[in-house]
């Protein structure tokens, strides 16, 4: 794949590409919430989006952008789920086939979705085996073309219009903050906010134990780790993506940190007061602001909820612990 790094005019072609596919979600928020930090909170629900992420937004769109030969052959991704989900769903809807290289330890229910959207599923180790080999290999194998999940400039793009849509519905933003685990949702939001809401400050969250991200806007080169545990499933990236981390270092201020029990806290508060389920990666960004990472005192704050897909039964665990 080529370096082309995604502008602004990436994102609004994309909101129009994926135009009656994609779902507007709705801005939620919460008088409790607010109260809580002393500020006023949007909460982006994109735990409300098709296949139950922001994901079908860059799926959608980059697969939408293909030619027509190139949507014969079909598309070859790699997630460990909502990005997977995303892929099966939007080529579905698009009539193209897909194949997805998924970690063996995915949930179930985004694995049983995935099926479901009609994917075919490649399993591979994700502490032992390199997913990014293994999707090469099947697309060149295949001829098909391979959408990643978040270092793509399409997928970036794709990614940015749900922010495009906040900014729309609730007007200027002083700060925005956004889940990261690959860095294109973060990537593509930054690129919607500096255009739309000039002066905002943007964030990204990460899980403690997986901050490539933050260790990588700190040393202003992309720093690759071990693959982390942690709750947040969707943000157990070892790296950023190349097409992404131009636009992060440019645009986003900081990079902090939630523990695993600040994602349950999180997750809890989601059902108790707003009556929503969020993943616990979905969680990321609203229990940072939740949590105090970040002074928000006083001002707008656009959150990002990422996602939604959860397991029954983790979700009975996290609530009961």
């Amino acid at each position: 794949m080529s370096l082309r790094i995604p502008t602004y005019a990436d994102v609004e072609t994309a909101r129009g590409r994926i135009a009656g596919l994609a779902h507007r979600t709705p801005v939620l928020s919460s008088r409790t919430a607010d109260a809580r930090v002393g500020a006023t909170l949007f909460f982006k629900a994109e735990n409300l989006q098709r296949a139950g992420a922001f994901k079908f937004r860059g799926a959608c769109n980059a697969i939408g952008a293909l030619d027509a030969d190139a949507r014969k052959r079909g598309v070859v991704s790699y997630s460990s789920g909502n990005h997977a989900q995303a892929i099966a769903y939007a080529a579905r809807l698009l009539d193209v086939a897909a194949t997805i290289v998924m970690p063996s330890d995915a949930p179930a229910i985004k694995l049983s979705a995935t099926k479901g959207y009609g994917a075919e599923i490649i399993f591979y180790d994700r502490y032992n085996e390199d997913r990014e080999e293994i999707a090469g290999r099947v697309a060149a194998e295949r001829g098909a073309a391979i959408i990643p999940p978040y270092d793509h400039p399409d997928v970036i793009a794709g990614q940015g219009t749900a922010v495009a849509e906040m900014v729309e519905d609730v007007g200027a933003l002083d700060m925005l903050v956004v889940p990261l685990g690959g860095g294109g949702l973060l990537a593509g939001s930054a690129l919607a906010a500096g255009a739309l809401s000039p002066g905002c400050r943007v964030f990204g969250v990460e899980p403690a134990v997986g901050n490539d991200g933050q260790q990588s806007l700190q040393k202003g080169e992309i720093v690759r780790i071990a693959v982390p545990k942690s709750i947040a499933d969707g943000a157990l990236t070892p790296a950023v993506g190349r097409c992404n981390f131009p636009i992060l270092r440019e645009r986003v201020e900081n990079v902090v940190t939630v523990s695993d029990e600040e994602l349950v806290d999180t997750m809890k508060f989601f059902v108790e007061r707003m009556k929503i389920v969020v993943e616990p990666t979905g969680c990321l960004a609203a229990a940072a602001v939740l949590h105090a990472k970040l002074d928000c005192a006083g001002l707008r704050v656009g959150i990002v909820l990422s996602g939604g897909n959860v397991d029954l039964p983790a979700l009975a665990g996290f609530l009961a612990g």
